[in-house]
């Protein structure tokens, strides 16, 4: 968290941390790993039905493709509109989700934990087949 959301305070990462934990321990994501050459983890991608809720690379492999790679590779297994919320105050990370196509269709003044570090709800339809 440290390394991509900079406006969280240490109390803040504190209070998320065990949630966090409960988010992977209780098994409501489809979890994918990306493992590089030398067989170690480099990034992860967490699901739940049609929303992407954590999106995380090392930072060496970042600006790479391989977080575009992770997020095609939800959109091919879902087919259909794909969406994820994103804090307002990560700026890179609105970028990197806009770059692939995504759009912000709301904006919620609190996160789910009822702190204030609003989110932006944004979504992506999945690719039309080329009718030719």
């Amino acid at each position: 968290m440290r390394a991509t959301h900079h406006f969280l305070s240490e109390a803040d990462i504190e209070f998320y941390r065990p949630l966090v934990a409960d988010i992977f321990t209780t098994g409501t994501l489809d979890l994918w790993v990306l493992i590089n050459h030398e067989n170690a983890s480099i990034g992860f991608l967490g699901l739940a039905a049609n929303r992407i809720e954590a999106l995380f690379l090392e930072p060496a492999y970042r600006r790479q493709g391989y977080g575009r790679l992770m997020v095609a590779h939800a959109q091919d297994r879902l087919g259909g509109t794909l969406a994820v919320d994103v804090n307002e105050e990560n700026a890179a990370a609105r970028e990197f989700y806009e770059a692939l196509g995504f759009v912000v269709m709301g904006r919620s003044p609190l996160d789910d934990s009822g702190r204030p570090h609003p989110l932006l709800h944004m979504c992506r339809e999945a690719p039309r087949p080329d009718p030719r």
